[in-house]
């Protein structure tokens, strides 16, 4: 393992919980209260579907992380690489600017022996269009605990996730 390959590890990492399907659903309220991620990072991509949300959009939710996380929900990532939610994240949205925004993200990213955990904190994403697809705006992770292999931050740029609720 490379030490320099640890950046894109953690940015994986740090947003792995927030990413979101290709596909797209109309703007309003949706049906299901499910929302499906993706995040490519360093040639790694991290993909879940399905996660349960306490409500539906655009109303205030949070996202169950035991329906993202294994074994209860589908995460998983290409590569070596794992990645595990420590929170369930807070959502609110503003429809007539076309954002959406999440309180924290704490995400634990593992590859090999090593684990790094990283927190960020009133993370931007804009709308796709009039559909429910959010795409993140690029936000910092700062490391809370792993080894010392781990940068102390890491920086995922805009447009390297997405989510969608449905």
């Amino acid at each position: 393992m490379k030490i320099s390959t640890w950046p894109g590890v953690a940015a994986l990492a740090a947003a792995a919980i927030v990413g979101g399907a290709t596909s797209a659903t109309a703007l309003g309220p949706t049906a299901d209260q499910r929302v499906d991620g993706v995040i490519v990072v360093a040639g790694n991509t991290c993909t879940w579907t399905n996660a349960h949300t306490s409500a539906n959009p655009p109303s205030a939710l949070s996202v169950d992380r035991t329906t993202i996380n294994t074994p209860g929900g589908n995460l998983g990532c290409s590569g070596s690489i794992t990645a595990g939610l420590n929170n369930d994240p807070a959502f609110t949205f503003d429809d007539t600017a076309g954002t959406a925004k999440t309180d924290a993200i704490d995400i634990t990213g593992r590859q090999s022996f090593i684990s790094c955990r990283y927190k960020a904190t009133n993370i931007t994403w804009n709308r796709d269009g009039t559909t429910r697809k959010y795409v993140n705006q690029a936000f910092t992770a700062t490391k809370t605990s792993g080894s010392f292999l781990c940068p102390g931050s890491v920086t995922t740029a805009a447009g390297d996730a997405s989510m969608l609720f449905h």
